[in-house]
Protein backbone atom coordinates (compact mmCIF):
# COMPACT_ATOMS: atom_id res chain seq x y z
CA UNK A 1 0.00 0.00 0.00
CA UNK A 2 1.50 3.29 -1.11
CA UNK A 3 2.17 5.92 1.51
CA UNK A 4 0.59 9.24 0.62
CA UNK A 5 2.71 12.22 1.50
CA UNK A 6 0.79 14.97 3.31
CA UNK A 7 0.14 18.07 1.27
CA UNK A 8 2.60 20.86 2.06
CA UNK A 9 1.24 23.44 4.47
CA UNK A 10 1.09 26.93 2.97
CA UNK A 11 2.75 29.34 5.40
CA UNK A 12 1.98 33.03 5.26
CA UNK A 13 4.82 35.25 4.06
CA UNK A 14 7.21 36.28 6.82
CA UNK A 15 6.22 39.94 6.58
CA UNK A 16 2.60 39.07 7.35
CA UNK A 17 3.73 37.42 10.59
CA UNK A 18 5.72 40.54 11.51
CA UNK A 19 2.72 42.77 10.89
CA UNK A 20 0.44 40.45 12.86
CA UNK A 21 2.82 40.39 15.84
CA UNK A 22 3.14 44.16 15.71
CA UNK A 23 -0.64 44.53 15.92
CA UNK A 24 -0.73 42.14 18.90
CA UNK A 25 2.22 43.60 20.81
CA UNK A 26 2.32 47.32 20.13
CA UNK A 27 0.08 49.92 21.66
CA UNK A 28 -3.15 51.31 20.30
CA UNK A 29 -1.36 54.67 20.02
CA UNK A 30 0.72 53.60 17.01
CA UNK A 31 0.04 55.79 13.99
CA UNK A 32 1.90 55.33 10.71
CA UNK A 33 1.83 51.55 11.01
CA UNK A 34 -1.96 51.55 10.82
CA UNK A 35 -2.19 53.14 7.38
CA UNK A 36 1.12 51.85 5.97
CA UNK A 37 1.14 48.06 6.44
CA UNK A 38 4.62 47.47 5.04
CA UNK A 39 7.81 45.99 6.52
CA UNK A 40 10.82 47.96 5.24
CA UNK A 41 14.00 45.91 4.98
CA UNK A 42 16.19 48.01 2.66
CA UNK A 43 16.21 51.64 1.61
CA UNK A 44 18.30 53.99 -0.49
CA UNK A 45 17.54 57.53 -1.48
CA UNK A 46 13.83 57.82 -2.07
CA UNK A 47 13.22 54.09 -2.47
CA UNK A 48 12.11 51.65 0.23
CA UNK A 49 11.99 47.90 -0.34
CA UNK A 50 9.55 45.91 1.75
CA UNK A 51 9.98 42.36 3.07
CA UNK A 52 7.52 41.26 0.40
CA UNK A 53 9.91 42.46 -2.32
CA UNK A 54 7.80 45.46 -3.34
CA UNK A 55 9.44 48.85 -3.90
CA UNK A 56 8.00 52.19 -2.87
CA UNK A 57 8.77 55.84 -3.54
CA UNK A 58 8.89 57.40 -0.08
CA UNK A 59 7.15 60.79 0.09
CA UNK A 60 6.99 60.66 3.88
CA UNK A 61 10.76 60.82 4.51
CA UNK A 62 10.46 60.05 8.20
CA UNK A 63 7.96 62.92 8.58
CA UNK A 64 10.53 65.23 7.02
CA UNK A 65 13.53 63.85 8.89
CA UNK A 66 15.36 62.46 5.84
CA UNK A 67 16.51 65.56 3.97
CA UNK A 68 18.86 63.43 1.87
CA UNK A 69 16.65 60.36 1.73
CA UNK A 70 17.54 56.97 3.13
CA UNK A 71 21.16 55.93 3.77
CA UNK A 72 22.81 58.74 1.85
CA UNK A 73 26.55 58.01 1.36
CA UNK A 74 27.72 61.20 3.12
CA UNK A 75 25.61 60.34 6.17
CA UNK A 76 26.83 56.75 6.32
CA UNK A 77 30.44 57.87 5.92
CA UNK A 78 30.10 60.41 8.74
CA UNK A 79 28.62 57.80 11.11
CA UNK A 80 31.27 55.19 10.24
CA UNK A 81 34.02 57.73 10.81
CA UNK A 82 32.88 58.35 14.37
CA UNK A 83 32.45 54.64 15.10
CA UNK A 84 35.84 53.73 13.64
CA UNK A 85 37.59 56.54 15.54
CA UNK A 86 36.87 55.00 18.93
CA UNK A 87 35.29 58.24 20.13
CA UNK A 88 32.76 57.94 22.98
CA UNK A 89 29.19 57.72 21.75
CA UNK A 90 27.58 58.92 24.97
CA UNK A 91 28.94 62.11 26.55
CA UNK A 92 25.93 63.96 28.02
CA UNK A 93 26.64 67.65 27.28
CA UNK A 94 30.46 67.55 27.33
CA UNK A 95 32.39 69.28 24.57
CA UNK A 96 33.66 67.06 21.76
CA UNK A 97 35.18 67.67 18.32
CA UNK A 98 32.03 66.16 16.78
CA UNK A 99 29.74 68.55 18.64
CA UNK A 100 31.98 71.51 17.81
CA UNK A 101 31.89 70.63 14.10
CA UNK A 102 28.10 70.27 14.16
CA UNK A 103 27.55 73.58 15.96
CA UNK A 104 29.93 75.40 13.62
CA UNK A 105 28.16 74.04 10.54
CA UNK A 106 24.70 74.77 11.96
CA UNK A 107 25.59 78.38 12.82
CA UNK A 108 27.01 78.89 9.32
CA UNK A 109 23.57 78.17 7.84
CA UNK A 110 21.57 80.48 10.13
CA UNK A 111 20.68 84.07 9.19
CA UNK A 112 23.84 86.02 9.95
CA UNK A 113 22.10 88.64 12.11
CA UNK A 114 20.80 85.79 14.27
CA UNK A 115 23.88 83.58 14.38
CA UNK A 116 26.26 86.37 15.39
CA UNK A 117 24.50 86.80 18.72
CA UNK A 118 23.13 83.33 19.43
CA UNK A 119 23.41 80.55 21.97
CA UNK A 120 22.50 76.89 21.52
CA UNK A 121 20.96 74.41 23.93
CA UNK A 122 21.12 70.71 23.12
CA UNK A 123 17.87 69.11 24.27
CA UNK A 124 16.51 65.58 24.41
CA UNK A 125 16.26 63.58 21.19
CA UNK A 126 12.86 64.80 19.93
CA UNK A 127 11.53 68.10 18.66
CA UNK A 128 8.97 68.25 21.44
CA UNK A 129 11.84 68.32 23.98
CA UNK A 130 13.20 71.39 22.21
CA UNK A 131 9.78 73.04 22.31
CA UNK A 132 9.63 72.48 26.06
CA UNK A 133 13.12 73.94 26.39
CA UNK A 134 12.09 77.02 24.43
CA UNK A 135 9.12 77.55 26.75
CA UNK A 136 11.31 77.24 29.85
CA UNK A 137 13.84 79.65 28.36
CA UNK A 138 11.38 82.45 27.62
CA UNK A 139 9.62 82.06 30.96
CA UNK A 140 12.92 82.36 32.82
CA UNK A 141 13.95 85.36 30.73
CA UNK A 142 10.66 87.30 30.97
CA UNK A 143 9.27 86.23 34.34
CA UNK A 144 5.97 85.55 32.58
CA UNK A 145 4.34 82.19 31.95
CA UNK A 146 1.56 82.61 29.36
CA UNK A 147 2.04 81.67 25.70
CA UNK A 148 0.51 82.59 22.36
CA UNK A 149 -0.03 79.89 19.73
CA UNK A 150 -2.19 79.40 16.63
CA UNK A 151 -5.13 77.29 15.59
CA UNK A 152 -4.03 74.29 13.55
CA UNK A 153 -0.58 74.25 15.14
CA UNK A 154 1.41 71.15 16.04
CA UNK A 155 4.46 71.42 18.29
CA UNK A 156 4.83 67.95 19.77
CA UNK A 157 3.33 65.50 22.24
CA UNK A 158 4.56 66.61 25.68
CA UNK A 159 2.41 68.68 28.02
CA UNK A 160 3.49 72.22 27.15
CA UNK A 161 3.87 71.41 23.46
CA UNK A 162 0.42 69.83 23.45
CA UNK A 163 -1.04 72.96 25.02
CA UNK A 164 0.41 75.09 22.23
CA UNK A 165 -1.02 72.60 19.75
CA UNK A 166 -4.55 72.84 21.07
CA UNK A 167 -4.46 70.11 23.73
CA UNK A 168 -5.96 70.46 27.18
CA UNK A 169 -3.31 70.90 29.91
CA UNK A 170 -2.71 73.21 32.85
CA UNK A 171 -0.39 75.40 30.76
CA UNK A 172 -2.04 78.75 29.95
CA UNK A 173 -2.07 79.25 26.17
CA UNK A 174 -4.07 81.77 24.15
CA UNK A 175 -4.82 80.45 20.68
CA UNK A 176 -4.92 82.95 17.86
CA UNK A 177 -6.38 82.58 14.34
CA UNK A 178 -3.91 81.38 11.73
CA UNK A 179 -4.30 83.10 8.32
CA UNK A 180 -5.41 80.08 6.33
CA UNK A 181 -5.70 80.89 2.62
CA UNK A 182 -8.28 78.25 1.71
CA UNK A 183 -10.30 77.95 4.91
CA UNK A 184 -9.98 81.48 6.24
CA UNK A 185 -11.56 81.78 9.71
CA UNK A 186 -12.85 85.23 8.72
CA UNK A 187 -14.32 84.12 5.39
CA UNK A 188 -12.05 86.33 3.29
CA UNK A 189 -8.76 84.58 2.59
CA UNK A 190 -5.68 86.14 1.00
CA UNK A 191 -4.02 89.30 2.28
CA UNK A 192 -7.33 90.55 3.69
CA UNK A 193 -7.67 87.50 5.94
CA UNK A 194 -4.04 87.81 7.06
CA UNK A 195 -4.56 91.48 7.90
CA UNK A 196 -7.66 90.72 9.99
CA UNK A 197 -5.81 87.94 11.82
CA UNK A 198 -2.96 90.35 12.66
CA UNK A 199 -5.38 93.06 13.80
CA UNK A 200 -7.19 90.54 16.01
CA UNK A 201 -3.87 89.61 17.62
CA UNK A 202 -3.07 93.26 18.32
CA UNK A 203 -6.54 93.85 19.74
CA UNK A 204 -6.29 90.93 22.20
CA UNK A 205 -2.85 91.98 23.40
CA UNK A 206 -3.65 95.68 23.81
CA UNK A 207 -7.16 95.47 25.28
CA UNK A 208 -6.80 95.44 29.09
CA UNK A 209 -10.19 93.70 29.31
CA UNK A 210 -9.44 90.94 26.79
CA UNK A 211 -8.57 88.47 29.54
CA UNK A 212 -5.22 87.68 27.88
CA UNK A 213 -2.33 88.12 30.35
CA UNK A 214 0.96 89.54 29.12
CA UNK A 215 2.60 86.54 27.43
CA UNK A 216 6.17 85.33 27.58
CA UNK A 217 6.28 84.25 23.94
CA UNK A 218 4.50 83.55 20.70
CA UNK A 219 5.25 80.26 18.93
CA UNK A 220 4.47 79.74 15.25
CA UNK A 221 5.29 77.50 12.30
CA UNK A 222 6.27 79.30 9.07
CA UNK A 223 4.39 76.49 7.34
CA UNK A 224 1.99 74.44 9.44
CA UNK A 225 2.84 70.81 8.73
CA UNK A 226 0.56 68.44 10.58
CA UNK A 227 -2.12 71.13 10.41
CA UNK A 228 -2.44 70.55 6.67
CA UNK A 229 0.54 72.25 4.97
CA UNK A 230 -0.59 75.84 5.53
CA UNK A 231 2.07 78.40 4.53
CA UNK A 232 2.00 81.61 6.54
CA UNK A 233 1.93 84.71 4.31
CA UNK A 234 5.27 86.54 4.41
CA UNK A 235 3.54 89.84 5.19
CA UNK A 236 1.77 88.24 8.16
CA UNK A 237 5.05 86.79 9.44
CA UNK A 238 6.54 90.28 9.37
CA UNK A 239 3.52 91.64 11.24
CA UNK A 240 3.92 88.99 13.93
CA UNK A 241 7.57 89.97 14.30
CA UNK A 242 6.60 93.65 14.67
CA UNK A 243 3.81 92.89 17.13
CA UNK A 244 6.01 90.76 19.37
CA UNK A 245 9.02 93.08 19.23
CA UNK A 246 6.97 96.17 20.10
CA UNK A 247 5.48 94.39 23.15
CA UNK A 248 8.67 92.63 24.34
CA UNK A 249 7.21 89.21 23.57
CA UNK A 250 9.71 86.56 22.48
CA UNK A 251 9.00 85.10 19.03
CA UNK A 252 9.67 81.35 18.74
CA UNK A 253 9.90 79.92 15.22
CA UNK A 254 9.22 76.18 15.14
CA UNK A 255 11.39 74.98 12.24
CA UNK A 256 11.33 71.31 13.21
CA UNK A 257 9.75 70.29 9.89
CA UNK A 258 10.38 73.34 7.70
CA UNK A 259 14.12 73.61 8.29
CA UNK A 260 17.20 72.44 6.33
CA UNK A 261 16.03 73.50 2.87
CA UNK A 262 12.59 71.92 2.91
CA UNK A 263 10.64 75.03 1.82
CA UNK A 264 13.09 76.46 -0.73
CA UNK A 265 15.29 78.43 1.67
CA UNK A 266 17.58 76.88 4.26
CA UNK A 267 15.26 78.09 7.03
CA UNK A 268 11.65 78.97 6.31
CA UNK A 269 11.83 82.30 8.18
CA UNK A 270 14.13 83.51 5.41
CA UNK A 271 11.17 83.80 3.02
CA UNK A 272 9.80 86.69 5.06
CA UNK A 273 13.17 88.03 6.18
CA UNK A 274 12.30 87.97 9.87
CA UNK A 275 14.75 87.14 12.65
CA UNK A 276 13.04 85.29 15.53
CA UNK A 277 14.23 85.30 19.12
CA UNK A 278 14.26 81.50 19.34
CA UNK A 279 14.43 78.77 16.70
CA UNK A 280 13.34 75.22 17.51
CA UNK A 281 15.21 72.67 15.37
CA UNK A 282 15.02 68.89 15.06
CA UNK A 283 14.21 66.22 12.43
CA UNK A 284 16.54 66.85 9.47
CA UNK A 285 19.31 68.45 11.56
CA UNK A 286 20.21 64.96 12.84
CA UNK A 287 20.69 63.50 9.38
CA UNK A 288 18.06 60.77 10.14
CA UNK A 289 19.17 60.25 13.77
CA UNK A 290 17.55 61.76 16.92
CA UNK A 291 18.70 65.30 17.65
CA UNK A 292 16.94 68.45 18.84
CA UNK A 293 18.23 71.91 19.75
CA UNK A 294 17.09 75.44 20.33
CA UNK A 295 19.09 78.43 19.13
CA UNK A 296 18.27 81.78 20.67
CA UNK A 297 19.37 85.38 21.27
CA UNK A 298 22.06 85.56 23.92
CA UNK A 299 20.04 88.14 25.88
CA UNK A 300 17.56 85.39 26.74
CA UNK A 301 20.25 83.16 28.26
CA UNK A 302 19.13 83.78 31.83
CA UNK A 303 18.13 80.33 33.00
CA UNK A 304 20.01 78.37 35.64
CA UNK A 305 22.31 75.36 35.04
CA UNK A 306 20.18 72.25 34.70
CA UNK A 307 17.05 74.22 33.83
CA UNK A 308 16.62 71.87 30.88
CA UNK A 309 18.58 68.65 30.50
CA UNK A 310 18.32 65.23 28.88
CA UNK A 311 20.39 62.08 29.08
CA UNK A 312 20.69 61.70 25.32
CA UNK A 313 21.40 65.30 24.38
CA UNK A 314 24.98 64.40 23.47
CA UNK A 315 24.20 62.00 20.60
CA UNK A 316 27.54 61.95 18.77
CA UNK A 317 26.36 59.87 15.82
CA UNK A 318 23.43 62.23 15.23
CA UNK A 319 25.70 65.26 15.39
CA UNK A 320 28.08 63.74 12.85
CA UNK A 321 25.23 62.74 10.55
CA UNK A 322 23.63 66.15 11.03
CA UNK A 323 26.78 68.11 10.24
CA UNK A 324 27.26 66.05 7.06
CA UNK A 325 23.64 66.64 6.04
CA UNK A 326 23.75 70.38 6.68
CA UNK A 327 26.98 70.73 4.72
CA UNK A 328 25.68 68.67 1.79
CA UNK A 329 22.45 70.67 1.55
CA UNK A 330 24.40 73.93 1.71
CA UNK A 331 27.17 72.98 -0.72
CA UNK A 332 24.82 71.47 -3.30
CA UNK A 333 22.22 74.25 -3.05
CA UNK A 334 19.47 71.75 -2.34
CA UNK A 335 17.23 74.42 -0.82
CA UNK A 336 17.11 76.23 -4.15
CA UNK A 337 16.54 72.90 -5.87
CA UNK A 338 13.61 72.18 -3.52
CA UNK A 339 12.10 75.53 -4.40
CA UNK A 340 12.36 74.90 -8.14
CA UNK A 341 10.98 71.36 -8.00
CA UNK A 342 8.25 72.44 -5.60
CA UNK A 343 6.95 75.07 -8.02
CA UNK A 344 6.91 72.48 -10.80
CA UNK A 345 5.09 69.87 -8.71
CA UNK A 346 2.56 72.37 -7.38
CA UNK A 347 1.74 73.47 -10.94
CA UNK A 348 1.29 69.87 -12.09
CA UNK A 349 -0.97 69.06 -9.14
CA UNK A 350 -2.99 72.24 -9.56
CA UNK A 351 -3.57 71.30 -13.21
CA UNK A 352 -5.28 68.10 -12.01
CA UNK A 353 -8.01 70.11 -10.28
CA UNK A 354 -9.59 70.98 -13.65
CA UNK A 355 -10.63 67.32 -14.03
CA UNK A 356 -11.03 66.56 -10.33
CA UNK A 357 -13.52 68.74 -8.41
CA UNK A 358 -12.56 66.74 -5.33
CA UNK A 359 -9.28 68.68 -5.24
CA UNK A 360 -10.24 71.65 -3.11
CA UNK A 361 -6.81 73.22 -2.78
CA UNK A 362 -3.17 72.56 -3.66
CA UNK A 363 -0.70 74.44 -1.52
CA UNK A 364 2.75 74.36 -0.03
CA UNK A 365 6.25 75.73 -0.24
CA UNK A 366 9.23 73.96 -1.77
CA UNK A 367 9.03 70.22 -1.18
CA UNK A 368 6.39 70.57 1.53
CA UNK A 369 3.16 70.07 -0.41
CA UNK A 370 -0.47 69.44 0.54
CA UNK A 371 -3.54 68.53 -1.51
CA UNK A 372 -6.81 69.10 0.35
CA UNK A 373 -9.59 66.78 -0.82
CA UNK A 374 -13.22 67.82 -0.52
CA UNK A 375 -16.72 66.57 -1.26
CA UNK A 376 -17.90 69.06 -3.91
CA UNK A 377 -21.44 67.68 -3.87
CA UNK A 378 -21.88 68.61 -0.21
CA UNK A 379 -20.78 72.23 -0.50
CA UNK A 380 -21.51 75.47 -2.36
CA UNK A 381 -21.54 75.39 -6.18
CA UNK A 382 -18.58 77.73 -6.54
CA UNK A 383 -15.37 77.52 -4.58
CA UNK A 384 -12.78 80.27 -4.36
CA UNK A 385 -9.96 80.79 -1.92
CA UNK A 386 -10.56 84.54 -2.08
CA UNK A 387 -13.98 84.51 -0.40
CA UNK A 388 -13.26 81.61 1.93
CA UNK A 389 -16.09 79.46 0.58
CA UNK A 390 -15.14 75.80 0.32
CA UNK A 391 -16.89 72.42 0.34
CA UNK A 392 -16.51 70.16 3.38
CA UNK A 393 -13.23 68.22 3.68
CA UNK A 394 -13.44 64.57 2.60
CA UNK A 395 -11.23 62.47 4.91
CA UNK A 396 -12.69 59.23 3.52
CA UNK A 397 -11.48 60.09 0.03
CA UNK A 398 -8.08 61.10 1.40
CA UNK A 399 -7.75 57.72 3.14
CA UNK A 400 -8.75 55.94 -0.07
CA UNK A 401 -6.16 57.94 -2.03
CA UNK A 402 -3.46 57.04 0.49
CA UNK A 403 -4.25 53.35 0.13
CA UNK A 404 -4.40 53.55 -3.67
CA UNK A 405 -1.03 55.32 -3.62
CA UNK A 406 0.42 52.48 -1.56
CA UNK A 407 -0.87 49.94 -4.10
CA UNK A 408 1.01 51.91 -6.76
CA UNK A 409 4.24 52.00 -4.78
CA UNK A 410 3.94 55.52 -3.36
CA UNK A 411 4.04 56.35 0.35
CA UNK A 412 2.17 59.53 1.35
CA UNK A 413 0.89 60.89 4.64
CA UNK A 414 -2.38 62.57 5.60
CA UNK A 415 -2.76 65.73 7.64
CA UNK A 416 -5.04 68.62 8.42
CA UNK A 417 -7.56 68.88 11.20
CA UNK A 418 -9.92 66.51 9.39
CA UNK A 419 -7.24 64.23 7.94
CA UNK A 420 -8.26 65.28 4.43
CA UNK A 421 -4.93 66.68 3.22
CA UNK A 422 -2.61 64.39 1.28
CA UNK A 423 0.91 65.46 2.27
CA UNK A 424 4.10 65.12 0.22
CA UNK A 425 7.51 65.40 1.92
CA UNK A 426 9.96 63.89 -0.58
CA UNK A 427 13.71 64.11 0.11
CA UNK A 428 15.59 67.12 -1.21
CA UNK A 429 17.57 64.75 -3.45
CA UNK A 430 14.41 64.09 -5.50
CA UNK A 431 15.17 63.80 -9.22
CA UNK A 432 13.09 65.23 -12.06
CA UNK A 433 12.04 61.71 -13.04
CA UNK A 434 11.00 60.85 -9.50
CA UNK A 435 9.01 64.08 -9.19
CA UNK A 436 7.11 63.19 -12.36
CA UNK A 437 6.52 59.64 -11.10
CA UNK A 438 5.13 60.96 -7.79
CA UNK A 439 2.61 63.22 -9.54
CA UNK A 440 1.62 60.49 -12.02
CA UNK A 441 1.08 57.86 -9.33
CA UNK A 442 -0.86 60.29 -7.16
CA UNK A 443 -3.09 61.28 -10.08
CA UNK A 444 -3.75 57.63 -10.91
CA UNK A 445 -4.51 56.88 -7.25
CA UNK A 446 -6.96 59.78 -7.10
CA UNK A 447 -8.82 58.53 -10.17
CA UNK A 448 -9.04 55.05 -8.67
CA UNK A 449 -10.18 56.35 -5.27
CA UNK A 450 -12.89 58.50 -6.83
CA UNK A 451 -14.29 55.37 -8.55
CA UNK A 452 -14.17 53.32 -5.36
CA UNK A 453 -17.16 52.97 -2.99
CA UNK A 454 -15.30 54.78 -0.22
CA UNK A 455 -18.15 57.22 0.47
CA UNK A 456 -20.62 54.46 1.28
CA UNK A 457 -18.05 52.71 3.46
CA UNK A 458 -16.82 55.73 5.38
CA UNK A 459 -19.65 58.24 5.33
CA UNK A 460 -20.73 59.31 8.76
CA UNK A 461 -19.88 61.67 11.60
CA UNK A 462 -16.30 62.25 10.35
CA UNK A 463 -17.79 64.64 7.80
Amino acid sequence: MAVTEPAPVELPPAHEGILRRQALRESAARTYARSLPIVPVRARGMTIEGADGRRYLDCLSGAGTLALGHNHPVVLEAVRKVIDSGAPLHVLDLATPVKDAFTTELFSTLPREFADNARIQFCGPAGTDAVEAAFKLVRAATGRSELLAFTGAYHGMTAGALAASGGATDVRVTRLPFPHRYRCPFGTGGERGADIAARWTEYLLDDPKSGVPEPAAMILEPVQGEGGVNPAPDSWMRRMREITRERSIALIADEVQTGVGRTGTFWAVEHSGIVPDVMVLSKAIGGSLPLAVIVYRSELDLWQPGAHAGTFRGNQLAMAAGAATLAYVRENRLAERAGTLGVRMLAALQALSADHPSIGDVRGRGLMIGIELVDPEAGPPTVTAENGSAPPPDPALATAVQQECLRRGLIVELGGRHGAVVRLLPPLTLTDEQATAVVDRLADALRAAERSPYRRAAAGPTR
